[in-house]
Parts: C-alpha cells; sequence; structure tokens
C-alpha cells in the first residue's frame, strides 16, 4: 500500500503500527510537506500539492492508499475532497495519538478510520 503523509514524520513503529491493522505491507510512504500561504485559496493550493504526487488517474483510482492527512483542518477537509474527485471515494485516513506521559512527546498510531464506510453508514441516516 501507498501512505501519503500530509503531516509529521512517521516513525518505523508507526509503520509497523499500521502494518498490523491493515493487514497490509507499507510499500511506499510518499511523504508532502504542507505549509500553505493563507492569503492564497486552500483549494488552489490543496490541487498543487495532489498534483505533485504524481500518481496518473489510474493509479489513483487503482492502488491501495492510505492518508495521514495534515493537522489544519480546513486544509484536511479540502485535500479529502480533492483526494475524493480523483479516487472515487474517500480514502482511509490514519488517527495518531500522544503516548500518555511520555518525555519527550511521542505518538502512537490510534486507528485507521474507514472514511468510505463512515460515509455509507450516514446515508442510512438520511
Amino acid at each position: 500500500m501507498i501512505l501519503l503523509n500530509f503531516s509529521h514524520p512517521l516513525t518505523a513503529d508507526h509503520l509497523a503500527q499500521l502494518e498490523a491493522l491493515t493487514g497490509r505491507t507499507v510499500e511506499r510512504v510518499v511523504d508532502v510537506p504542507v505549509q500553505f500561504d493563507v492569503a492564497v485559496s486552500f483549494v488552489t493550493q490543496v490541487g498543487a500539492l495532489v498534483d505533485g504526487i504524481g500518481l496518473s488517474p489510474v493509479e489513483w483510482q487503482t492502488l491501495p492508499i492510505l492518508v495521514n492527512p495534515p493537522a489544519l483542518n480546513v486544509i484536511a477537509a479540502t485535500l479529502l475532497a480533492e483526494l475524493h474527485g480523483r479516487m472515487g471515494y474517500f480514502p482511509p485516513v490514519v488517527r495518531l495519538r500522544s503516548v500518555a506521559g511520555s518525555l519527550p512527546p511521542r505518538f502512537e498510531v490510534a486507528e485507521i478510520i474507514n472514511l468510505q464506510a463512515v460515509r455509507e453508514t450516514a446515508r442510512a441516516h438520511r
């Protein structure tokens, strides 16, 4: 699977946790730095950010992709809409949490959220 990382660097422990949760091997990590200009449209910047990943339309629709979204909520929401448009579904996303009492602060994989399943379940509540 390909892990698109729009957040802080992930460690070997994070990757092992992700592989254990998904049952798949992380074949490639694509680190995508997210530094936005608040004076420029986030939609435009997200589009350019995703274009820079370099996947073809066929790859977007067929490769197993996992996303570690950026921390800023508006960028993350815009990114997920962009990815849904390219992929045809919402990608699963990684949720990290801080390890209680760790000094210096450390993070662990809390869960993988299947956004497409969340969407499909929510449709029943229309």
